[in-house]
């Protein structure tokens, strides 16, 4: 029996097509008016929206509620807020850009002067028409951000200032969506759904888990996956602390987090450094046609760092495209929907739906013929995958598969040991098995 397999690399978005990229730049073109933050109801109208799309459960928990050190704060919601000039007419508004309110500003209403206004205003000198991106979460405390050539602009005079808000009791808001597979083990994909009108660093990592959500839903599934929309931070404190006994069954796991800007991939490896998903992330990259960048662990950044602290150490990674920080419209105006791009975000997907892929197939053979090397010719394995560019390719996986699966090294292992893309090991490991040369001994 001959058995056609299809021998091509991962390979780049096609022009020529409709890519996912493109469903998900709808995705957060839609979702990047809406001012989010902690908690309060610019988190529920995103959720709402993505029930528009995948099964996510929306789930609240109330102010007060002990998360491990900390507790779950008040509830931020705002209105409106603006200032006027001496003159009466407004000059900022936050209808105009949700970015021109410190988030979890404080409700004031009052008549200020200049001097008594600046502590509360906050620009870029260095990025003077940027409008930069600030936060007040646990410090009670109101205040407007704006450009720095507008705060120059600002004459002496009496200001009237009003921050139409509400901080009280109220709860914490997060989205879950679990797919359950053949084993109740999980993979993890966190990303955070706290920011405001910021494409990169949020909406590019909430529109990838969508559509691996919708990817997930059609393929058959080992792992059972486990999404999480989360308020960064304090949500995956909240999360792991009411389910602390269900995070031990997470296998593997990355945080989704910008994801549609055009730099090259990093991926930071667990905090274990040695986890299966960064062996998984590390082959993916090395064989995909993208320009990356893998650094070690480090307590600070996105939500790893609660995932992997040292009474959890979950194999969680994060994989993003420029770390955060590290280019200049990071939490500024100017991460717009002119940043994120499709192509990006294509590219992006395509690397996760590979890492998944390696996951799912990773598992340990054996050889069923491992007395020298079985005749592969009479069994119509050379001519499968003949008159291909990867011939060669496929030969040498053939033979680097039936020499280590000894009931001891892993189809990744054996990928990592040829220095052969993950893809070609596992579609040879199956057509050997199906000509009783290979038995599966256990999926990893």
């Amino acid at each position: 029996m001959i058995t056609e397999i299809n021998t091509g690399l991962p390979l780049l978005a096609d022009p020529s097509v409709i890519q996912p990229g493109d469903e998900m730049y709808q995705i957060v073109t839609r979702l990047y008016p809406i001012c989010r933050s902690i908690t309060g109801n610019g988190v529920r109208q995103t959720l709402q929206i993505l029930q528009e799309y995948i099964p996510v459960q929306i789930k609240e928990v109330p102010t007060g509620t002990p998360v491990f050190d900390w507790t779950v704060p008040k509830e931020w919601n705002i209105q409106d807020a603006w200032i006027k000039d001496p003159q009466g007419n407004i000059i900022l508004s936050f209808k105009d850009h949700n970015l021109h309110v410190l988030n979890y500003s404080t409700p004031i209403h009052k008549t200020v002067s200049l001097a008594e206004l600046k502590p509360h205003l906050f620009s870029l000198p260095d990025k003077p028409n940027w409008i930069p991106y600030r936060t007040s979460y646990y410090n009670e405390n109101w205040g407007f951000c704006m450009t720095h050539r507008q705060l120059e602009s600002l004459e002496d005079g009496d200001y009237e200032v009003c921050i139409d808000s509400s901080l009280e009791p109220g709860s914490l808001t997060y989205g879950e969506c679990f797919l359950p597979g053949h084993t109740d083990e999980e993979v993890l994909i966190s990303c955070h759904i706290c920011h405001p009108s910021l494409a990169n660093d949020n909406l590019s990592g909430i529109s990838l888990a969508v559509k691996l959500i919708q990817w997930l839903q059609e393929q058959p599934r080992r792992y059972s996956y486990r999404f999480l929309f989360i308020p960064g931070t304090i949500g995956s404190i909240t999360w792991l602390s009411l389910n602390e006994q269900q995070a031990f069954k997470i296998k593997h796991g990355l945080v989704a987090t910008l994801v549609g800007d055009s730099g090259r991939v990093t991926y930071k490896k667990s905090r274990r450094g040695n986890a299966t998903i960064d062996r998984a992330a590390a082959h993916a990259l090395k064989h995909i046609q993208l320009p990356y960048h893998i650094i070690d662990f480090f307590p600070y950044g996105y939500d790893e760092r609660q995932y992997c602290s040292p009474g959890f150490n979950l194999p969680v990674g994060c994989l993003m495209r420029t770390p955060h920080g590290q280019y200049p419209e990071y939490h500024t105006s100017a991460d717009n929907l002119d940043l994120v791009q499709p192509k990006n975000l294509t590219e992006s997907y395509q690397l996760y739906t590979t890492i998944l892929q390696i996951l799912e197939g990773n598992g340990i053979y054996v050889n069923q013929n491992p007395k020298c090397e079985p005749q592969l010719g009479k069994r119509g394995l050379y001519r499968a995958i003949s008159g291909d560019n990867h011939t060669k390719s496929y030969e040498m996986a053939m033979l680097w598969v039936l020499n280590l699966s000894d009931g001891e090294h892993s189809l990744l292992d054996i990928a990592e040991k040829a220095d052969i893309p993950f893809e070609f090991i596992q579609k040879v490991a199956v057509i050997l098995e199906e000509h009783d040369l290979l038995k599966l001994q256990t999926y990893l």
